[in-house]
């Protein structure tokens, strides 16, 4: 569950944990490390079909009061004195302390610390070492943001001692691709190398982005085909609220949401509105078919994870992917492809909402209280689902190219964004409420942001262009940190 790239943590049975010898433990650890196999390290014993590709989407369908919420966020990390992005040793030593200090358990990759884990909660890092919460599934929005203010006290108690912050942006406003470490993770390294042939910024979407992210369950087929497309309709809003990345290099870029049009020249492949979910026929086979059809990254075996980036998986279902002729694909290896598409709105067992840049804390847990509020409730999900029905697939794909532009200050149909952005706290609100568990207060500040019409690319660029004398400097401070 997070911005898209890591496939650590996905589901227990991808994940093996091992005990790692005295010997080869950090000398400053007091606890034992967690070696993660992600995927799977050998080949399939019975051949997967398509139909075991469906059933395992559908798997996902559960009664209402079974539905939970996952949030996660990511954040940049900062030395506090060069104000550089932060090296792989620095961010070892964040997650070996947060371990060692509050009891989590760390994920090892050939020899280094990735990441950590527990209680359904992991802390996984980026290309480029943005630093990412995915959170556990929990019951209510107060849970999510306990949760959240824990994870950022424990990291930021670390953090201070060792001269680091995080800032809270949905891109780096200072540093260069080349300037940006890359983490230890093998599969990094293929798809940094893989991205240039298929766009201009999936580097940057890699090393220099960040996001809030809420993960929804559906009740059935039908449930999850409607959330969907409120999902891909009403995502511009959830853009336009949490538009935070309107600087590149030192310098404003045009766009108040940068990260949001990154993703439009990445890779078509995979990315985008999915314009199918809007057919008659859309539903879990469809998806399905989507998927087989985004070439692959990697096959992990035997752990080691092997380029196959460009390749086919329904090559692999055959038994006939270039390189691992006679080989066969195991749930794992379709887990971890279904990780590797990166549309606005992303279906697994769940449904993931992916259009908002990362932020400051108090807007963490905003972003899942709008769409809880928005789905979890019949008459609210009933209301936004007229709205997406009444929009055209031209206004779709109008919303989707300029309101990464000019954010709640795009025009639509005769009024703007900011209109529709009232109109659909105001159904999220209704939704809260009607789930009876005191949630609203988490859409306050959307409400402010939406009612000013100011997002928090148009303050930060207020300050650039006054008070910051055009530097984006003062970003780096602990105002804008967390």
């Amino acid at each position: 569950m997070q911005n898209t790239l890591d496939f650590t943590l996905k589901s227990a049975s991808s994940c093996v944990a091992t005990r790692i010898p005295v010997q080869h433990r950090k000398r400053w650890s007091g606890r034992q490390h967690v070696t993660c196999r992600c995927a799977v390290a050998s080949s399939a014993t019975a051949r997967l079909s398509k139909e075991d590709l469906v059933r395992y989407l559908s798997s996902g369908c559960k009664p209402r009061e079974k539905w939970r919420i996952g949030t996660e966020h990511e954040k940049l990390g900062y030395d506090l004195t060069t104000k550089k992005r932060l090296s792989y040793e620095q961010i070892e030593i964040i997650l070996e302390s947060v371990a060692d200090r509050y009891d989590w358990e760390r994920i090892v990759e050939d020899g280094k610390t990735i990441g950590l884990k527990q209680n359904g909660q992991s802390v996984t890092l980026e290309p480029g070492g943005q630093f990412e919460l995915s959170g556990a599934t929990l019951e209510t929005l107060h849970q999510t943001c306990a949760e959240v203010n824990s994870h950022l006290y424990q990291v930021k108690s670390i953090a201070e001692e060792i001269g680091v912050g995080f800032l809270g942006t949905g891109f780096d406003p200072k540093w260069r691709y080349e300037d940006v470490p890359c983490m230890p993770k093998e599969r990094y390294n293929i798809m940094k190398n893989y991205m240039p042939t298929k766009g201009s910024l999936g580097r940057d979407m890699m090393f220099r982005s960040c996001t809030i992210q809420v993960n929804l369950d559906f009740e059935d087929e039908a449930d999850m085909i409607e959330k969907f497309r409120i999902g891909i309709a009403l995502q511009p809003v959830a853009t336009a609220l949490f538009a935070n990345s309107p600087f590149k290099e030192e310098k404003p870029t045009g766009f108040k949401s940068w990260r949001s049009h990154v993703w439009e020249d990445t890779d078509p492949d995979r990315c985008g509105t999915l314009p199918f979910v809007f057919d008659s026929d859309f539903g879990f086979e469809r998806y399905v078919d989507y998927v087989l059809d985004v070439p692959m990254y990697f096959v992990y075996r035997e752990g080691k994870y092997i380029n196959v980036a460009g390749k086919s998986f329904r090559d692999f279902m055959n038994g006939t992917l270039e390189g691992l002729e006679g080989e066969y694909p195991t749930m794992d290896d379709w887990e971890s492809h279904l990780t590797t598409v990166f549309p606005e709105v992303r279906l697994k067992k769940f449904i993931e909402m992916r259009g908002a840049d990362g932020g400051p804390w108090r807007l963490i847990c905003g972003l899942p209280a709008l769409w809880v509020g928005l789905l979890y409730d019949e008459e609210a999900q009933r209301q936004a689902a007229a709205i997406m029905s009444s929009m055209t697939a031209e206004e779709r794909e109008y919303l989707r190219s300029e309101v990464p532009v000019h954010a709640l200050q795009t025009p639509f149909r005769d009024g703007s964004v900011q209109d529709l952005a009232l109109e659909v706290l105001s159904i999220a609100r209704g939704g809260l409420k009607r789930r009876g568990k005191q949630e609203e207060k988490f859409l306050d500040q959307l409400d402010n942001i939406a009612q000013s019409g100011q997002c928090q690319a148009d303050h930060v660029l207020a300050m650039y262009n006054g008070e910051w004398n055009h530097s984006v400097d003062p970003y780096f401070s602990e105002k804008y940190s967390f």
